[in-house]
């Protein structure tokens, strides 16, 4: 039988000049995107009305398309302006991912290099629950790693990275996890699978400091610069596998859910504690507030 290609939530597409329901046929087998991964993206979120950092995400798409050696062919206050003309398709009951996508369409002197001038954008917008954050999450290490920008394109939120991330979170998940704690190649810790992640020890919030294996995200920063506005010492530094397995408190930060308490880290049980219920009501207090810095 052939596969069911409908969307699994409502969704609005713009592309080419119109706004499309469902999921269009925009990439065919012959297209770069499908034969060899020149696609990037963003994640902004639309809900209660408001969609914090919706400009940040815009810039950073851009920038990943640059990066990927795609031209970024819309400013980002026309993406931004699109996904707000978008939000008003939905019924507004429940939150929004904010998805805008560049990807070449055919390969360059040596086909396998992206064309620049064969660059399409397509903005997608689909609902999508916040989670339940309260629940919390349980994390596993990774055997996985993440690479180096030697490797692989670390500056972009690019497609291509994906799959490694993907076999991460499946590998977590047949050993009973929600997500996974992944190294970089020095072994240092990085990030998890998905999103950002935290510390604390002794009431000092500590993150893996960016060292371009992992993208350091909008929220990420947001959630450092709100800590650090209400008084408490944030530090971005190497850390080890160790270091967690001996904090008070971890968290996560994403721009799907935000600021998500994590509860267990392999055989190691732990609470939702202050700081991470802090951290949280800074960013959706900032974030209600109309978001001024």
């Amino acid at each position: 039988m052939p596969v069911d290609t409908a969307p699994r939530s409502a969704t609005f597409t713009f592309v080419d000049g119109e706004w499309i329901s469902g999921n269009p046929p925009l990439i065919g087998p012959t297209s770069h995107a499908m034969w060899l991964g020149s696609t990037v993206f963003d994640g902004g979120r639309w809900f209660d009305g408001i969609s914090p950092d919706l400009d940040l995400h815009c810039r950073r798409v851009n920038r990943s398309a640059e990066a990927l050696g795609l031209k970024a062919t819309m400013a980002a206050e026309e993406i931004e302006a699109l996904a707000w003309e978008g939000v008003k398709k939905f019924d507004g009951k429940t939150a929004i991912y904010i998805k805008p996508m560049y990807w070449a369409e055919h390969g360059s002197f040596s086909v396998v290099a992206p064309d620049p001038e064969s660059t399409r954008f397509a903005l997608c917008l689909f609902e999508a629950s916040m989670g339940d954050a309260k629940a919390g999450s349980s994390l596993t290490l990774s055997p996985f790693r993440r690479p180096t920008v030697e490797c692989m394109p670390t500056d972009a939120k690019a497609g291509c990275l994906y799959p490694n991330n993907a076999r991460m979170l499946v590998e977590a998940r047949k050993r009973g996890f929600d997500n996974a704690l992944v190294r970089d190649m020095l072994g240092n810790v990085a990030e998890t699978a998905s999103s950002n992640v935290f510390m604390v020890k002794d009431g000092v919030v500590f993150t893996p400091a960016a060292n371009r294996t992992f993208l350091a995200g909008i929220t990420r920063s947001r959630v450092i610069g709100l800590l650090r506005e209400a008084g408490f010492e944030v530090v971005e530094t190497t850390l080890t596998v160790a270091d967690f397995a001996g904090a008070d408190e971890i968290f996560t930060s994403g721009n799907y859910s935000k600021v998500v308490p994590v509860t267990r880290l392999d055989d190691r049980d732990l609470q939702a504690g202050p700081v991470t219920a802090k951290a949280r009501d800074l960013y959706f207090d900032w974030a209600h507030s109309g978001g001024d810095a």
